[in-house]
């Protein structure tokens, strides 16, 4: 697992995989460049084989290569540095873009795209030199440019993986009072932009109620954006209201907009401006006082698993029992209204054979423009990091809606200036070209 320094998604994933009992014997290894958030992480999971009397064994390393050497399964969860991420989002708040996440597209993505890649590119060359059998699953964001980046320039099977698709199905179960067994659905698009194409319980199609629930104030409250975006276009979508009102033209463009539709819904991201920077400057050193904690006062530890797909994958890649979910790769007709080669979000079975993606056939027109226009820059952005060519970064970002429903082409080149100038130490390819 590389990017292993997170004292809350480390243990989650561990926990899961051990939950299956075939994979109760495996060899776990961290790696993470942070030796102390490495440690208190490798503390956590001894604790987890040792409350389920597992007969698992955890390795920890700062070194990439003993990490990866004889793998199954890679598994990246980084983030890169906080103090250049900040300006991903400080940057275009000075000329008038707000951004409320900034992981996934537009120009917070974006860059963020350009300086991760390189580092998730020498995790797939050292897999290729040292665990050429390996599969490699991505949870690192922005999720579509990095696995299309990557899906262009190896042969590693690479699936992304978010739990924005089941999540969202779950909580669409939640406002109908279903069990999630009884739950039935197709979903499909791109990451953090998919349609549920169809909901049923028990065979029957609950989109319909679905739309009157949605006009209960308590419910549209909940999540203002994915509601009314829900409401005009007639498909729910995935991920937070707040991650969906940075990807259009209609929530963010004006203070007014962004006080009533982004900052008081219920949901755990509503858009408020900022908020991912706010809570990680509010929460940075949290896994310390954690650490401590549980080394002085420990609470016992919950072995239950979590809905997220990677131990199930790992599960049936390696003879456990077939498993389906939606995950992220190279469109190879799988969705026929968007580019070819594009990175997608399609059902996808796994077996001990591999991954196998679900053809979907064409997005109904009412999301493809969206979706499609989204899927579009981030294609040109993968183009521009590829080739180390600042136009196509700058040509992307001035496609994106919510920077083009606020700035001018001259303003947005004097971002993107401005932004390369931040992160041009993390871009080598790019030199120090202006666009």
């Amino acid at each position: 697992m590389v990017g292993a320094g997170s004292h809350i998604f480390t243990r989650r994933l561990v926990r899961d995989v051990l939950s299956f009992p075939r994979l109760r014997h495996a060899t776990i290894v961290l790696h993470d460049i942070d030796e102390a958030r490495l440690a208190h992480a490798h503390f956590g999971v001894e604790r987890i084989i040792a409350a389920g009397k597992y007969s698992a064994q955890v390795i920890a390393t700062t070194n990439l290569e003993h990490a990866i050497t004889g793998a199954d399964i890679v598994i990246t969860t980084i983030s890169g540095s906080f103090d250049q991420w900040r300006h991903d989002i400080e940057i275009p708040a000075k000329y008038g873009v707000d951004l409320n996440i900034g992981d996934t597209r537009g120009p917070g993505g974006i860059f963020r795209f350009l300086r991760l890649y390189p580092a998730m590119q020498k995790i797939v060359r050292t897999i290729e030199r040292v665990a050429p059998t390996a599969t490699l699953l991505n949870y690192t964001n922005p999720m579509a440019m990095l696995c299309g980046a990557l899906s262009r320039t190896s042969t590693v099977p690479i699936v992304g993986l978010c739990h924005s698709v089941q999540g969202t199905a779950e909580m669409l179960a939640r406002w109908l009072g279903a069990p999630m067994s009884e739950i039935s659905y197709t979903c499909a698009g791109i990451n953090h932009m998919s349609w549920y194409l169809s909901y049923t319980w028990n065979g029957i199609n609950v989109t319909p109620i679905l739309r009157q629930l949605v006009k209960n104030p308590v419910i549209y409250q909940e999540e203002i954006v994915r509601n009314e975006l829900f409401m005009a276009f007639g498909y729910y979508t995935t991920e937070s209201s707040g991650h969906h009102s940075e990807y259009n033209w209609w929530f963010r463009k004006r203070p007014e907009l962004i006080a009533q539709y982004c900052t008081p819904g219920t949901g755990w991201n509503p858009g408020a401006s900022y908020a991912a920077l706010n809570w990680y400057q509010a929460h940075m050193n949290d896994w310390a006082t954690e650490a401590e904690r549980e080394r002085t006062n420990p609470e016992p530890v919950d072995l239950h698993p979590s809905n997220e797909y990677a131990a199930a994958i790992i599960n049936a890649l390696t003879g456990g029992d077939v498993f389906k979910f939606n995950g992220n790769v190279p469109n190879r007709g799988y969705i026929t209204n968007l580019p070819i080669g594009a990175c997608v979000e399609v059902p996808i079975y796994v077996d001990s054979h591999g991954l196998h993606p679900l053809p979907i056939g064409d997005l109904p027109a009412s999301v493809t423009m969206l979706t499609n226009l989204s899927s579009q820059i981030e294609e040109m952005a993968i183009t521009g990091c590829l080739n180390g060519d600042p136009n196509l970064i700058y040509q992307a970002i001035c496609h994106d809606p919510l920077t083009a429903a606020r700035l001018s082409l001259g303003e947005i080149r004097a971002m993107v200036n401005e932004m390369f100038a931040q992160s041009q130490p993390y871009l080598p390819h790019f030199g120090a070209h202006q666009v």
